[in-house]
């Protein structure tokens, strides 16, 4: 039941579009950005993903150095200790890297369809060891005193939850790990409750549990504590293989309204909601039983990573929900939801 409303413009945004970032890269895919408004325009804060152009026989993908500058490291595709199955990610020798660096660049649009960059404000790049593969996945929280972004740190050691603040989107603050590894898919309330902050986060395990959604509440949304799990996989259904939160939960008379990504054992990913409880968010009312987005349009059924639609930002106005999502792991489109149509499928 897929229940979105696509932009017709569609793909709004391709690899094609911008230029790479990083001297002697290709851009090779445009995935989920992270959305809000600022000065009347609307901003997407996309994760970009690059590598070296590639050669005959050749793998290459850059890494950041101890010196935290980008090296090209380069194996030959007929070695047998090299694993290059998925797309994504390829193993050697029992280390594994990504294939892609990716990192944090805005661009913003008067009518949210047709968006351009703009000089003024810089590029988000990975700093330090915890991100010498790059950053990705931002959420952008909204809140009454700036911007608050939440990201994936990734390194060889780890993937874990990074926290940076923006009044301006040009001087950045690096608050460091937030959510220790292995975390990712954190979106934070955009508003306290009582005299807490909440954030949905994802720690992963893979003996005991899975990739499941939590939740956590802060003093200072800095340290974070009393740990919950909201939502589990269901085995069988579309959300059988993992889950994780979308963008910051949306407030409405019903509950907290979480629109979170769910994906099968074929890496087959469709998006769903939860609604939470107003003053206890741990407490979940409902869950989508079946998608309320499913990779059905051509743009999302094929590319870098086909059957993949995934959301970190959306922007709310009344009723309508304006989402922007990452289709296949290469491209970024827009489509419409309603808040009421959303609730009333979680009804039934």
């Amino acid at each position: 039941m897929d229940i979105a409303k696509r932009c017709e413009a569609n793909p709004l945004l391709t690899p094609r579009d911008l230029k790479p970032g990083i001297e002697g890269m290709e851009i090779t895919c445009l995935l989920n950005p992270g959305v809000f408004r600022y000065q009347g325009r609307t901003g997407l804060l996309l994760r970009v993903a690059e590598r070296p152009i590639q050669q005959e026989g050749i793998i290459s993908f850059p890494v950041y150095n101890k010196e935290g500058k980008i090296e090209v490291l380069s194996f030959s595709k007929d070695d047998p200790e090299l694993d290059a199955s998925d797309p994504r990610v390829i193993g050697y020798k029992g280390q594994n890297y990504l294939t892609t660096m990716s990192y944090l660049r805005l661009v913003f649009s008067e009518d949210g369809i047709h968006f351009k960059e703009d000089p003024q404000f810089p590029p988000i790049l990975g700093e330090g060891e915890l991100e010498s593969f790059g950053i990705e996945d931002c959420r952008v929280a909204t809140c009454n005193d700036g911007f608050y972004l939440t990201y994936t740190k990734v390194s060889p050691v780890a993937v874990g939850v990074g926290l940076i603040h923006t009044l301006d989107w040009k001087g950045f603050v690096r608050h460091g790990m937030i959510f220790p590894p292995h975390n990712k898919d954190c979106a934070l309330f955009e508003e306290k409750i009582g005299d807490k902050y909440f954030a949905l986060h994802r720690p992963s395990s893979p003996e005991l549990g899975g990739n499941y959604i939590w939740l956590a509440e802060s003093p200072d949304r800095l340290h974070w504590g009393n740990h919950q799990c909201v939502a589990i996989t269901r085995r069988g259904m579309w959300d059988s293989a993992r889950i994780g939160a979308g963008a910051s939960p949306i407030k409405t008379e019903d509950g907290w309204l979480e629109i979170y990504h769910g994906a099968d054992a074929n890496n087959r990913y469709c998006l769903g909601a939860l609604l939470l409880d107003l003053n206890n968010p741990a407490k979940v009312i409902a869950r989508s039983k079946e998608p309320i987005m499913e990779p059905i349009a051509d743009y999302e059924q094929t590319g870098f990573f086909g059957n993949v639609i995934f959301t970190n930002g959306h922007l709310v106005e009344g009723d309508r929900i304006t989402l922007y999502y990452g289709a296949s792991d290469e491209v970024i489109c827009r489509a419409e939801l309603s808040v009421r149509e959303i609730l009333n499928t979680l009804k039934k």
